[in-house]
């Protein structure tokens, strides 16, 4: 599990639960907000680093949850 932290003072901080599953040569991640259950996926090399996948997958997550709804 990891917070986020907004880089403005008024974006709210985020808590987030992110799950990592290696599939063969891919590596599984998914980012889940604790407060909405929002939950996106996104698939990587294994060999990327686990702080790049995270990454990746914040951003996919912040997009979605910023997304009209």
């Amino acid at each position: 599990m990891a917070t986020w932290n907004g880089r403005d003072a008024d974006e709210p901080a985020l808590e987030v639960l992110f799950e990592f599953t290696q599939i063969g040569v891919q590596m599984r991640v998914a980012a889940i907000d604790v407060k909405s259950r929002v939950e996106v996926v996104v698939i990587a090399p294994a060999s990327a680093s686990r702080a790049d996948m995270q990454a990746l997958a914040l951003g996919k997550l912040k997009r979605r949850l910023s997304a009209p709804r």
